[in-house]
């Protein structure tokens, strides 16, 4: 696993925008229209922007996968809310937007309390899903995360996720119904 450098996020953004292009999670608040890549692409630049400042990004030695972890207590008011803006104004509409603010109202009273270590994407290239890349690359955050005095932290809409998370000891503490489940995870 190799931490990520700012010249490396055009193609970490490129994979998790492939990568998280069906998922319903990523969909809930972005705009299904013509201009959806183009929104996701702004979410995933945000995402990418809000971690290298404010936690860590990996990626896998391949360079076909890739890890993004947020520290929320790292975060900053002036500059996490500049992220914020600029990613509202690219990628959100007003009603979007509302959606948006919501969900995260109803995520945030459901999360784990304390210092954590949040995966927020993991997201490997879709050519070369199932081929253990994603798997090594988990086992490594775990690793990193060990150590940290944070617990580790996710959230995923995917059942099919939730199976694979729990092969690396993670457990479902709270779901979240938002017309789609959303299944908040911990390891250990």
């Amino acid at each position: 696993m190799i931490k990520a450098c700012y010249s490396d996020k055009a193609f970490i953004t490129r994979i998790l925008v492939d990568s998280f292009y069906e998922n319903s999670s990523v969909n809930f608040i972005i705009k299904q229209d013509k201009n959806k890549m183009k929104r996701i692409k702004g979410l995933m630049d945000y995402s990418f922007d809000l971690c290298f400042h404010f936690g860590e990004i990996f990626y896998s030695e391949d360079r076909k996968g890739c890890a993004l972890i947020l520290f929320p207590d790292k975060k900053r008011l002036l500059p996490s809310t500049l992220l914020d803006l600029k990613f509202i104004f690219s990628s959100l509409d007003f009603t979007h937007l509302k959606l948006a603010m919501i969900r995260e109202s109803k995520i945030k009273k459901l999360q784990y309390p304390g210092l954590t270590y949040y995966l927020w994407f993991i997201g490997i290239d879709p050519a070369e899903q199932g081929k253990g890349i994603g798997s090594q690359l988990l086992r490594e955050v775990i690793s990193d995360s060990c150590g940290s005095g944070r617990q580790i932290l996710l959230e995923t809409s995917n059942v099919q996720n939730v199976k694979w998370y729990r092969k690396f000891g993670f457990e479902v503490y709270n779901k979240l119904d938002l017309g789609y489940l959303l299944y908040f995870m911990k390891r250990g």
